[in-house]
């Protein structure tokens, strides 16, 4: 308050000069001060008298002193959780009629305090890049994200995020998955196609090994892995790979990553990858009425032109399956990812090495040489799930000895009173054979009890005792 006054005490000198017809800029350079103070303070309806006290601040602070319950309670959740995402969510969930500038003052003094109770001091490194910008259409940019144990309490004890984000309107997609390998992550290219309705004319990479076969040297062409040749090929776009440790090549995915941490996982629990992919898809539009801080552009606006310049989807779909061999065992079980896979027993045989193609959601098993019509495939069975699991096909057992001709044992009707009915009326040494190799039969037995003394005898390490040997039937 004393500042604006001596303000208006300085700036009244000139008011004279103002009204000779002297601009703003003129007396602002004379004066030092800038020319919209300036103006304020000489135009024809400025304030006559010095200013007054700033209203009070107590109502703004009644209003985000209502909601600090809940924002300090995201905030031990997650320390790093954005002012503009606790905006956000407070204005969508609570109903805060409050600006965002309240909540920022409030931010500042509650981070430091809860940080302190919870130990944590958050450190963020800063680094230089070159900007660039496309065209419409022109570019998309891949990253996955590793989201860690945020479904360790449903089982799931790792999950991942895939994104890809339109360079031009950095319009996003994301999907969530739990494994990393080459057809999931092909698979998710089909889904982020399907979101944006086209596909885009190149798509940056870093040396991820479901990209790149092997790293090149500097300057030197990088080889592709032949799948991801094959389905850039099969979409008509082209693999932009980064240089090794570059990662600010494609600064647009790695921020969309940070961003969907905090906008959509931040604070809230998760019970399914669905619940995950549902979370994502209700805040895209939320995210696309967004007013992007770099281009200055609505997100969904610049979106519409990116969507328009983006090329058709083909209608076949290119399926992606990592390829593998695998040998056949005497059970005519194929062994891949610790699970085992049944192939038709007519056309394979013992350590015969097969083809293992595994997509996103099948295992389709093939030989190494064609039949006689020029067919590989062997058997396609579902994939699956976890580790241990037997897929077997029946039909594919057809042919092999199945027990049924196999000679038996006596079954319980054919059991025998007793051991001289056994030996006399079944056939003697072999009707007594038969009873003994079956155990329900055998348990029937009687056994005869003997005293110690007879195997003293049998062994002479005492004296014969007198007497015959009696049988004790007790």
């Amino acid at each position: 308050m004393v500042l604006e006054a001596e303000r208006w005490l300085e700036l009244r000198r000139f008011r004279a000069l103002r009204q000779s017809g002297a601009t703003f800029s003129e007396i602002a350079r004379e004066t030092g001060l800038n020319w919209r103070t300036v103006r304020k303070y000489l135009e024809e309806d400025g304030p006559a008298v010095p200013p007054g006290p700033p209203p009070s601040a107590s109502r703004g602070k009644q209003v985000i002193t209502a909601y600090a319950p809940v924002i300090d309670a995201w905030l031990r959740a997650e320390i790093l959780l954005k002012g503009t995402v606790i905006y956000e969510r407070l204005a969508g969930d609570y109903g805060f009629t409050g600006n965002y500038q309240r909540v920022k003052m409030y931010l500042q003094e509650a981070r430091p305090r809860i940080a302190a109770e919870l130990g944590y001091t958050p450190a963020e490194l800063a680094r230089l890049h070159r900007r660039f910008e496309v065209v419409p259409g022109a570019q998309a940019q891949v990253d996955w994200g590793d989201e860690g144990g945020i479904l360790a309490h449903a089982g799931i004890p790792k999950a991942y995020s895939f994104h890809m984000v339109l360079s031009y309107s950095r319009d996003p997609f994301c999907c969530f998955t739990t494994s990393q390998d080459l057809a999931t992550f092909f698979a998710c290219h089909r889904r982020a196609f399907g979101h944006f309705g086209g596909v885009p004319g190149v798509i940056v990479y870093d040396r991820t090994k479901t990209v790149v076969r092997r790293h090149a040297a500097p300057g030197k062409a990088v080889p592709l892995h032949p799948e991801a040749a094959a389905l850039a090929g099969h979409y008509g776009f082209d693999v932009d790979v980064l240089a090794a440790y570059r990662p600010t090549g494609k600064g647009r995915v790695e921020r969309q990553v940070l961003i969907v941490r905090d906008h959509v996982l931040a604070g809230r629990p998760f019970s399914s990858l669905d619940a995950l992919d549902r979370a994502f898809l209700a805040w895209v539009p939320v995210r696309r009425a967004t007013v992007h801080r770099t281009h200055g552009g609505v997100i969904g606006v610049r979106a519409q032109r990116d969507h328009a310049a983006l090329s058709p989807v083909p209608a076949r779909p290119y399926i992606v399956a990592s390829r593998s061999l695998r040998h056949v065992g005497k059970d005519c079980l194929v062994a891949f990812e610790a699970n085992l896979y049944s192939v038709p027993a007519s056309r394979v045989f013992p350590r015969q090495l097969v083809e293992v193609r595994a997509s996103a959601g099948t295992v389709s098993l093939h030989a190494t040489v064609p039949d006689g019509s020029g067919v590989t495939l062997l058997a396609v069975h579902q994939r699956a799930v976890g580790r241990g699991a037997r897929v077997v096909d029946p039909a594919h057992w057809d042919g092999l000895p199945d027990g049924h001709t196999r000679a038996v044992t006596a079954s319980c009707e054919d059991r025998l009173p007793g051991r001289a009915d056994r030996d006399a009326g079944s056939g003697g040494p072999a009707g007594a054979l038969r009873f003994l190799l079956a155990r329900a039969d055998a348990a029937q037995v009687t056994v005869g009890h003997r005293p110690l003394s007879v195997y003293d005898q049998v062994t002479g390490t005492r004296p014969f005792a007198a007497g015959p040997y009696q049988k004790d039937d007790a």
